[in-house]
Order: structure tokens, then sequence, then C-alpha cells
């Protein structure tokens, strides 16, 4: 497909895109309209970076009729609030000359003036799964006039044990509705929320799971420890030239605090860091001012990052091997990007190896190994997963079979177990068997008895 103009779009839409500059649709986009536009439940797999956002709008935009009624007939559920601020704005650019209403809702806010909000009306909600719950219960809002549900980022958001409130949701919402789900990857979750749910999905691809970006160059180091990598970190940032725009991926809140506090002392005004403990307007701010240039680093776990638009991204720092190799995949789609030249870092311990073969083997290429700068100090100082387990086998005095610190043995009158009440275990003996009317067997040997 050529140009949007093919897609046979309404004058508004088509201007909305003149004005965004985009000439031609991307493969997601040209094989996700059609799809969409037919009514048919979608499975959309595709990268981050791909489009996915304008590839499930675009077609819903074209078919969303004007309408006064103040209960939402599109939602669009994403799993974290800077999605939702995202999907927000694009929608806006995509509506630009279009009539219609379009509101979000998501958790650390005040939930009250979210709720007058959605009493104004609206024709578009975009949501996460909780803070969306949480209103539905208070009926807040309605979801009985949903015609088409969006789950974008849905392998996220079941990491994020949100199954719980998708299960609640589906149940609230009308049969007759499309379902439209986009994902990095398809897992066993997400097959199963597919079985229990959707019906005569069509499935819309335009790259495996894992396959690498031609124009990322991908190198890695090995390192000993946590606190080396740090040091590494710190060596190779210096140069600003080389890393002007960096994306820094680590595993936990925890990790990302310590790294973020130790990058500070070296480049105070150039870091900035995200993730769940941070407060909403903490992480728009951080994200803004890496996006502006006004720092160079954002350090950031998995969850924060995805569907993030982060534009010219020099190099993707992976602190940790990440345990899933499409992770892998996602982190460096991040650098790359609009036809431009990327790099990835990987760094690994003797731990993690595995993991990185598990990535090469999934990309069916090895990653470029580089010796580690004489100029980095190896670190002596190791986290509490890292420090060696003290194994004492024979220390006479350490009992392998010992209880446990609260055990005790029980006192004489509390060995006793349950017998049974009385008559069982008293006259049960003197008795035998009791005698009842209806025991045939009892009743025949008496009247044998008499005769």
């Amino acid at each position: 497909m050529s140009s949007f103009e093919d897609f046979k779009i309404s004058k508004q839409l088509g201007y909305a895109i003149e004005d965004l500059g985009f000439e031609k649709p991307t493969p997601i986009q040209e094989k996700a309209f059609p799809v969409v536009m037919s009514g048919k439940d979608v499975i959309g797999i595709a990268q981050t970076g791909t489009g996915k956002t304008f590839a499930y709008m675009l077609p819903i935009l074209q078919q969303l009729t004007f309408s006064k009624q103040k209960n939402p007939r599109v939602l669009i559920m994403v799993p974290t609030r800077e999605l939702v601020v995202q999907v927000l704005e694009e929608i806006e650019k995509f509506s630009k000359y279009l009539n219609n209403r379009v509101e979000g809702v998501y958790g650390g806010t005040n939930i009250n003036r979210q709720k007058e909000a959605l009493a104004q009306g609206t024709d578009i909600l975009v949501a996460t799964p909780g803070r969306l719950y949480d209103l539905v219960i208070s009926r807040a809002v309605s979801l009985k006039s949903i015609k088409k549900l969006v789950i974008d980022e849905v392998d996220v958001m079941l990491d994020l044990g949100f199954r719980f409130q998708l299960n609640n949701i589906f149940e609230l919402l009308p049969e007759r509705r499309q379902n439209i789900m986009f994902s990095a990857t398809m897992t066993d979750d997400i097959e199963n929320l597919i079985l229990d749910f959707f019906r005569g999905t069509e499935k819309v691809s335009v790259a495996v799971s894992g396959t690498p970006l031609e124009n990322i160059e991908q190198v890695c180091y090995a390192v000993p420890n946590f606190f080396t990598k740090i040091n590494l970190l710190q060596h190779l940032l210096k140069d600003k030239e080389a890393y002007k725009k960096v994306l820094v991926f680590v595993p936990n809140k925890k990790s990302a605090d310590i790294i973020f506090d130790a990058l500070s002392e070296s480049f105070t005004e150039d870091v900035c860091v995200i993730h769940s403990n941070k407060t909403q307007n903490y992480r728009l701010r951080s994200i803004e001012q890496f996006e502006e240039g006004v720092h160079r680093i954002l350090v950031t776990t998995d969850v924060m990052s995805r569907g993030l638009d982060l534009t010219k991204i020099s190099h993707v720092f992976n602190f940790d091997t990440p345990s899933f190799p499409e992770n892998y995949m996602h982190r460096i789609g991040r650098t790359g990007r609009a036809e431009e030249k990327g790099s990835s870092v990987l760094l690994y311990t003797e731990k993690e190896q595995p993991a990185k073969e598990a990535i090469e083997e999934l990309m069916k290429m090895e990653i470029t190994e580089k010796t580690l700068p004489e100029e980095v100090e190896i670190s002596k100082k190791l986290t509490a997963e890292e420090q060696p387990r003290i194994i004492e086998p024979d220390n006479p005095h350490k009992r392998v079979d010992a209880p446990g610190p609260s055990f005790h043995e029980k006192k004489e009158k509390n060995k006793k177990t349950n017998q049974g009440g009385s008559y069982r275990r008293e006259l049960a003996k003197k008795y035998k068997k009791p005698k009842t009317r209806g025991d045939k067997n009892y009743n025949r040997r008496n009247k044998n008895k008499k005769r």
C-alpha cells in the first residue's frame, strides 16, 4: 500500500495525517486497518515502535460517529499511567478536525475529579484497569454502551497482575462488541485470555517476536558483579558525544534508586529516574525533560518504559540481562527507531550467562563481546544476592535435624486426641452394635431366636 489515501479515510482524518507529516503507513498499520474495519476480533503482534497506537485508532476514529450520549462507546485499556497520557495525546492529534470527546483515568490522582469529568460524557475512555474497575463499581461510569474494546500492551498488563480486574471488567461489558488486542509477545497467559473472552479472532503479525532490528549495533560486556557494572556504566557515559541520549534498563525499583544515586554523583544534572514508587508528576516531568534533552540519561524499569514514545535514543543499556529474551527485544527496540541507527549495550555476570545465550539463540546471532576497559575498577562490594552462602557441614554444634525456634513439646493434657463421643468410647464396648428398628439383619436374627 503506497499511502494513507488507499485506506479511503475521511477528509478530517486525512488532514490530521498531513499535519503530522505521515506519508506511508507502517506494516502493522497496513495490515490491521482492513481487519479492524471489518469488525472482527483482532490480535495484533508487533514490536514496540511500529505504530501500534495509530494502527487501531485510525479505523476506530473512521467509524466513530457523532453522539450526545454520556456513556463511552470505545474503551482503551493500558497498563500504566504514562501510557494513558500518551494515548490521549495521540488521539487528540488524530482527532484535530473531528468532533469527539476523549477522557483518561488512572490511579494516583483524585478519583472525584475523574468522576466529575466522566459525568460530562465521553466517546472514548482510556484507562488503567485498576482505576477503571474502581470507577465502575462506584457507578461513576457505565460500560453498557461499549462497542469496541482495545487492550494495549496486554503482556505487561498481565505481568502487573491485572488479570482479576480484566476478568471482572469483561463480565460487565456487552457481549456484542469488537475486541482489539495488541501485544509485543504472545504468551500462554494471552492465549488463555483469548480462549476465555474472544471469538473468531484474526491474528495480525508483522514480525516474529525476537527478530532483531538490523539498524541496531549490539555489544556486550562480561562483568563480575553489580557494583562493577555501575563503575563500567559511569566510565562509558563520560563520553557525552557518543552517548547523547541514553536509556538505562534496570531489573527493579531498588536497583533503579541505587544506580540513580551512583550516577547522580558523576552526572548531577544529566540523569533522571522513573519507577512505580515515584509520584505521577515526578514521572511525567522526568520523561518530558529527558525527551526535551534537559536530562541525557534516564534510568527506568521495564514496566515503566513499555509503550513510551521516546525519540532519538542513541544507546540502550541493559544493566541486567532479562530472564525472558523477548524483553531484551523490547528494550533495544527503543533505539534505532524511524530508520535511524542505534546502539545497545548488554552487561552480564556469570550467573546471567544462560540468559544471554537464550537471547542469542532467539535472535539466531551472537552479540559482539567487548573487553572490560582497564580503567574500570573491579568492585569488591557485593549485593545481598551476590554474597556467598555460608555452609557449615562439619559444625558439631549445629543440629541438621533441629526443630525451628518456635518448636516446643506439648504438655501431657494437650497430647490427647479426639476419640469421639462417650457412646463410641464406652457404651460401644459393652453393647457392641446399637439395636435399631431399621436393622434388618438384627430383626431377622431375633425372629429366629424366638422360634
